[in-house]
């Protein structure tokens, strides 16, 4: 990833938005929308409200994807 350095952190699924878009509440209390990962949504992986989840935050401060269900 041209030396950007990529964090994945554990959160809770506090909202679901539309087109496969959450509001994910980290361990630190920050609150983050994230999207969900093209191989979640290819295998129909379902996420839903109160679900913990892992999120790779983007290194610029954005959107989060989710790229696992715990």
């Amino acid at each position: 990833m041209s030396g950007k350095e990529e964090s994945t952190v554990r959160g809770t699924v506090a909202e679901a938005l539309p087109n496969t878009m959450f509001r994910v509440e980290l361990e630190n209390g920050e609150v983050f929308v994230a999207y969900l990962a093209g191989k979640m949504r290819l295998h129909r992986i379902k996420v839903l409200v109160g679900d913990t989840v892992e999120v790779l935050l983007d290194p610029y401060g954005g959107k989060g994807r989710i790229v696992r269900r715990l």
